[in-house]
């Protein structure tokens, strides 16, 4: 049997896209639950393999590390061609894919560092509430412009589910919350409903980022 691998990360974080990625894959793997945005004996627990103490982080059976939600899920679907989950370096959407999985790393997902302790950024403790709103502002906005430049299909790219669907999909599920972001990116709002609705997906999400009450916001 193939030793697993161990995912650093938590229930309704990041590290989801990298679960249901591997879980697609058919790859073994284990999780390290760290809730680390909330507690800190979480960031000690994940500090040995990534210093900067956040999820996700993923070490395979040789021992080697990766960080980065982005890098770890183009690193996991051009290991599996097979799979389908990315365009080849041949295929000519290729381009788009890394601009757009770069795009909501960093235009995105990195804003979330900010809002998880905004006395990270603010200057005056009564500054925290309204730089989120800031942030919230931002990302919507970024979201928006995503949407205003993409000619999906069924999905991002095309017809064909890629691990930008997935991506996408979590992070969209953090604030400012689903309701904006369906307002904000009606094209990817088709697109994150169809994932959201995938019936091979419906045990992962009731388990990793379950649909509660008023989960859109």
């Amino acid at each position: 049997m193939t030793e697993p691998l161990t995912v650093y990360g938590a229930e309704g974080s990041g590290s989801v896209a990298v679960e249901l990625t591997l879980t697609l894959l058919g790859i073994p793997y284990k999780v390290v639950e760290a809730v680390t945005w909330v507690e800190k004996a979480a960031q000690e627990r994940v500090a040995p393999v990534n210093p900067a103490r956040q999820v996700p982080a993923i070490v395979f059976p040789s021992g080697e590390i990766m960080t980065e939600s982005a890098a770890i899920l183009i690193y996991l679907a051009d290991l599996h061609p097979e799979a389908r989950l990315a365009p080849p370096p041949t295929d000519p959407k290729r381009a788009q894919y890394l601009r757009w999985m770069s795009y909501v790393s960093s235009a995105v997902y990195s804003w979330f560092w900010a809002k998880g302790d905004p006395m990270r950024l603010a200057l005056r403790p009564g500054d925290g509430p309204a730089m989120v709103d800031r942030i919230h502002d931002r990302i919507a906005a970024c979201w928006r412009m995503m949407d205003e430049q993409i000619t999906p299909g069924r999905y991002i790219l095309g017809d064909e589910m890629s691990v930008l669907d997935i991506y996408v999909t979590v992070i969209s599920r953090f604030g400012p919350w689903r309701n904006r972001f369906y307002k904000t990116a009606p094209k990817l709002s088709e697109i994150v409903r169809r994932m959201d609705a995938d019936p091979r997906f419906k045990d992962f999400w009731a388990k990793r980022f379950p649909f509660e009450d008023d989960w859109e916001g």
